[in-house]
């Protein structure tokens, strides 16, 4: 049994609590995912993510067949951290923690994902073949569509070597 990790850090240049008022928003979730996947929510949603919110939602990441997922967000420190993990879904093991901290210009903002998958030495080949670039896929699209949205986030000329 393999846990796998992917981090990554963005910088944006808005507030922190413009990031937060963004991401804390379940409804968002469908903006920064990939329209080939075909997400959907499929459960009632609060207008604001809290510890203990149900997320039900079907994604096609394969052949178009739909695959049903649930998260629970378990932990929230607004607004610089909160943690989504799966409850049902395609993977044996989903922890995704969200980071954010205010920078000079803006927001730098962290993805730590821990993911195992289920059948063993099938899961592991199905890792390096298929699962593993699709989550660098869904993640590169979240970027850019971050960047088109809020800008690109520039250092202030105070941190720039001269």
């Amino acid at each position: 049994m393999k846990l796998y990790r992917l981090y990554r850090i963005q910088r944006l240049p808005i507030s922190i609590d413009e990031a937060w008022d963004f991401f804390s928003r379940p409804e968002n979730l469908r903006a920064i995912t990939p329209p080939w996947l075909d997400f959907q929510i499929t459960s009632a949603v609060p207008e604001r993510m809290h510890a203990g919110t149900i997320i039900s939602y079907t994604v096609r990441p394969l052949l178009r067949v739909p695959v049903q997922w649930i998260t629970e967000i378990t932990h929230v420190q607004e607004p610089t951290f909160f943690v989504d993990e799966q409850r049902f879904g395609p993977y044996k093991l989903w922890h995704h923690q969200h980071t954010f901290r205010a920078i000079d210009g803006g927001v730098e903002m962290e993805d730590l994902v821990h993911y195992m998958l289920p059948f063993g030495p099938l899961g592991r080949l199905a890792h390096g073949v298929q699962v593993r670039p699709l989550l660098e896929e869904i993640f590169d699209y979240r970027y850019d569509v971050l960047e088109q949205r809020f800008g690109v986030w520039e250092p202030s000329e105070a941190l720039v070597p001269a």
